[in-house]
């Protein structure tokens, strides 16, 4: 089933009625609360009622907030996301820490794979040394592979001058899209009922989003992707809507036509599999074709 991405991005007032969101500004819209993903608040000047709030995190649709710049600044995430939250907490805490090790593993070499697709397609020699790379993945990547390819990949792909956060446009754009897939990864973490902050690799104390940064590496190159064909762009309103669709995008996983956000779900729903079925089920990634 797809899920529409609804962006706020004028002055209004969003409230409830009768399982619609009511957008009334200078035109009054209404749209279905069941048809929606993720509702994208992208000004300060929006008022929204916490009876709206409420009947949002019912149904599991997330809420992105962004500043006076319009970049997104934070999101709401329910308290209970499943029936048996306490059971899968429970569980998370005590995934296998091999089986753990080897997803990472799976993980990153999927994440170089995908990076070495995308120096191929856009006619960069430096895929093969990826190729390598990917090879000579680790448990736990503990050669960090990951960093080393990153390095290559980044130099390969983008202007001569880029440099990764840095404050420029291509940073801006990148930093954008991958919030977007981030807020929907989390989106997808806590309706299965587990929590963000418990990781597989990424430990830090002070960010309650490990579990997500886990997740997202082997998508993070739909976001490059786009980037790179639009690099000459300001970081413009219209520039971040198509950044948002690009959940809307067709890929292939499972040898079926999804879309992004679809697979996204896919993927995460078949990574929880794994860990408790300690490593004997399979890892669902998207087709590395696309």
């Amino acid at each position: 089933m797809s899920y529409r991405t609804v962006v706020i991005k004028n002055r209004c007032k969003l409230k409830y009625h009768n399982n619609y969101l009511v957008v009334r500004g200078e035109n009054l819209n209404r749209i279905h609360i069941d048809e929606i993903g993720l509702l994208l608040i992208d000004s300060t000047q929006v008022v929204i009622t916490t009876m709206l709030i409420n009947e949002l995190i019912k149904k599991k649709v997330k809420i992105v907030f962004c500043d006076e710049k319009r970049n997104p600044s934070g999101e709401l995430i329910p308290l209970y996301g499943s029936y048996n939250n306490s059971k899968k907490i429970n569980i998370q805490i005590n995934w296998s820490k091999d089986v753990k090790k080897t997803l990472w593993q799976l993980i990153v070499q999927r994440k170089i794979l995908t990076q070495a697709k995308l120096l191929e397609k856009m006619g960069c020699p430096e895929y093969t040394m990826l190729m390598e790379y990917a090879k000579d993945v680790k448990k736990s990547d503990v050669s960090n592979r990951e960093g080393h390819a990153a390095k290559v990949y980044f130099n390969a792909l983008f202007p001569e001058k880029f440099k990764r956060f840095n404050n420029d446009n291509i940073n801006g754009a990148l930093n954008y899209g991958y919030s977007i897939l981030a807020s929907y990864i989390n989106k997808e973490i806590v309706s299965l009922g587990y929590l963000t902050q418990l990781g597989i690799n990424h430990r830090n104390e002070f960010n309650n989003f490990n579990l997500t940064y886990d997740l997202i590496e082997p998508f993070r190159t739909f976001v490059d992707g786009f980037v790179i064909d639009n690099v000459d762009r300001d970081l413009s309103s219209d520039y971040k809507m198509e950044l948002v669709n690009l959940l809307n995008k067709k890929v292939k996983i499972k040898n079926q036509e999804h879309f992004l956000s679809n697979a996204i779900t896919i993927y995460i729903t078949s990574v929880f599999a794994y860990l408790e079925n300690h490593g004997k089920s399979k890892i669902q990634f998207v087709d590395l074709n696309e």
